[in-house]
């Protein structure tokens, strides 16, 4: 499943660098699928809507950094453990239970992200 950052976000940034996906945003942030993958072209997201890969969304937080969940993959294929978690001071990067996936479903999407 992809992983969220929770409402005991300090906003310190530090797990922004770590993502490899960059799945990764500051709050009122737009973000885009292409932003830190090589995607060109159409998406298909989780939800159903194709997009653009560089067309900017709304961002999904205002307030606090927010994890984009058609991007995050749980550092698969990249590390052992999601690094976001690893570098979290105040633990708030979590499973996200809405977005179950297996490991399986990970690296296809990693492989998609990064072709």
């Amino acid at each position: 499943m992809a992983i969220k950052i929770t409402d005991e976000c300090i906003n310190c940034n530090a797990c922004i660098a770590e993502c490899p996906n960059n799945a990764i945003y500051e709050g009122g942030v737009e973000w885009a699928m292409k932003d830190g993958t090589s995607l060109t072209g159409n998406y298909t997201l989780k939800d159903g809507n194709i997009v653009d890969a560089g067309q900017r969304q709304l961002p999904i937080s205002n307030d606090s950094y927010y994890i984009v969940p058609d991007k995050c993959t749980e550092c698969q294929g990249f590390h052992e453990e999601p690094q976001c978690a690893e570098a979290c001071p105040v633990d708030c990067c979590v499973p996200d239970e809405i977005y179950r996936e297996t490991v399986e479903e990970l690296l296809a999407k990693k492989d998609k992200l990064h072709i």
